[in-house]
């Protein structure tokens, strides 16, 4: 079982303790200032039960500890303070941001013609580097696919007519 202590200078710890021959005996398994995503995976990396990152956050704030927000509500201050200043998305952008967003209140509705599914936005957040390895991986695809039976016939494409326009 998980809990949170506060130590000397403004730290925390957050401690697991379990049974031993000897009695009970708590483990460190993270220290922090302020509890942030890296801490609460490190805690639950180290943890014989890991504790789910709500609850570490709950722990933390009955405590009194520092807890950051989490990134998705920082983009969405980010991205409301942006607007505030007269600054307008692109129009696929709104279109899909309003899609996931009415979609927390609906069942995975799309709206429109473009699904805000979460793979899109996994495609969004991919790195360059990401997204070049799916390029390589979809032309591996394509090459592996049968060309239909066409073995020792050259690809022959078909007349451009520049007379008709």
């Amino acid at each position: 079982m998980a809990f949170i202590v506060p130590t000397r200078s403004d730290r925390y710890e957050i401690r697991e303790s379990r049974s031993t021959p000897r009695g009970p005996r708590s483990q460190t398994l993270a220290s922090f200032r302020e509890l942030t995503d890296e801490v609460i995976e490190k805690a639950r990396e180290k943890a014989a039960k890991p504790p789910t990152a709500e609850e570490l956050r709950r722990l933390a704030r009955r405590v009194g500890a520092p807890v950051a927000r989490q990134p998705v509500d920082r983009a969405a201050r980010e991205l409301i303070a942006e607007m505030g200043k007269g600054r307008k998305l692109d129009p696929t952008l709104r279109h899909l941001l309003i899609g996931m967003l009415e979609g927390e209140h609906r069942d995975d509705e799309a709206i429109g013609s473009i699904d805000a599914s979460p793979s899109i936005s996994a495609w969004m957040a991919a790195t360059p580097e990401e997204r070049g390895r799916a390029l390589v991986d979809l032309l591996l695809l394509t090459d592996a696919l049968p060309s239909r039976g066409r073995r020792k016939t050259p690809l022959r494409y078909p007349r451009l007519d520049s007379r008709s326009s």
